[in-house]
């Protein structure tokens, strides 16, 4: 489990200056430090270039003055009068607020505070390690700082999707209560036993993909993925079941959108060929639409807990706990039926 975040620091004169940049936040630090002492070289590639740490922390309940700060270390000529900000409202884990001086929000910097103890739920160094893995192969916008309790990256010009539009295919190419602690723990081990005999593949995921992380842009006719606290190695079905579960929104689910055996057909051949490079078989779609399915459930069950969690610290505005419960009611809903699943011979 890891450690609760330290104290803010003290709102004092001395806090009040501008600081000096921190050290360098490289994920490759601690290898370079050893070759530093006379050790080797690391092995492999060249690592993601480093980026600033800045000892600012933004209080969630008024983040305008601590991105204010920020944004005097990253954009020291632009005029402090002319900075325009613009909170976003749809993440449920840590708060956004967008500051930039042009109408068109060009050179825009978006400064992301990280949610009341999420650090219970969320690796932050592999967060940064992710995001700066993910621009050294153009996947991702550019990491321009991190800071005690968040970090500031580039903002990604086009239209953060909705429900509505992840269910184009032309984009292809509380009736319960929270079950009991038993009941979790039987759950959780059949999880374990029955998605381990599906030889998933395990692959670098995002395993956060609502819409809301799919940003597309139109003039350039391509989507782009953004927000990778999350992400790391998973089983590919879980990443693909996550995703067709939020079809089905957040703020107001409704599961009745969850996509058919048909359109996930078509999605699931589409991606298979281009991670193929080459036409596949309806053998090898309908084998992935029986794991997408299974680790769907895997999903409900995820986010059930990450909710619950999140109701005990999260200061977000946002009902969790029927979040939770709207999640196990669909984990049980859709289990048996997707229990009968079963792989192509």
């Amino acid at each position: 489990m890891a450690a609760p975040p330290s104290a803010p620091v003290p709102r004092s004169p001395f806090y009040l200056r501008r600081p000096e940049p921190g050290p360098q936040c490289s994920w490759g630090m601690e290898e370079r430090a050893a070759a530093g002492a006379g050790g080797p070289e690391p092995p492999g590639p060249l690592r993601a270039a480093s980026v600033p740490c800045f000892g600012i922390f933004v209080h969630q309940d008024d983040i305008l003055p601590g991105a204010l700060r920020l944004i005097q270390e990253l954009r020291p000529h632009w005029k402090p009068e002319q900075v325009r900000t613009k909170r976003f409202t749809d993440g449920i884990t840590n708060k956004l607020v967008a500051c930039y001086v042009e109408e068109n929000m060009r050179d825009c910097v978006l400064v992301r505070v990280y949610g009341e103890r999420t650090e219970l739920l969320v690796d932050r160094e592999n967060e940064v390690r992710n995001f700066q893995l993910l621009r050294a192969h153009g996947c991702a916008p550019k990491l321009y700082c991190t800071f005690q309790n968040g970090l500031c990256y580039e903002y990604m010009q086009g239209m953060a999707l909705g429900p509505e539009h992840i269910r184009e295919p032309r984009l292809f190419s509380l009736s319960a209560d929270v079950p009991t602690i038993e009941v979790l723990e039987r759950e959780l081990a059949w999880l374990k036993e029955h998605l381990s005999q599906l030889e998933s593949p395990v692959v670098f995921c995002h395993n956060d993909l609502l819409c809301k992380n799919i940003i597309y842009d139109s003039t350039k006719g391509h989507v782009r993925f953004i927000d990778y606290e999350y992400a790391g190695y998973n089983y590919q079905a879980f990443d693909i079941g996550n995703h067709f579960n939020e079809f089905a929104g957040v703020n107001e689910v409704d599961y009745g959108w969850y996509p058919t055996r048909e359109s996930q057909r078509q999605w699931l051949r589409y991606y298979l060929q281009a991670q193929k490079g080459m036409a596949v078989t309806s053998r090898e779609v309908d084998r992935l639409y029986v794991q997408v399915n299974k680790f769907a459930l895997a999903s409900h069950f995820f986010w059930a807990l990450w909710a619950l969690i999140q109701n005990q610290f999260s200061t977000i505005n946002f009902d969790f706990l029927r979040y939770a419960v709207i999640r196990f009611n669909q984990y049980f809903k859709v289990k048996p039926q997707v229990s009968a699943l079963e792989m192509p011979k």
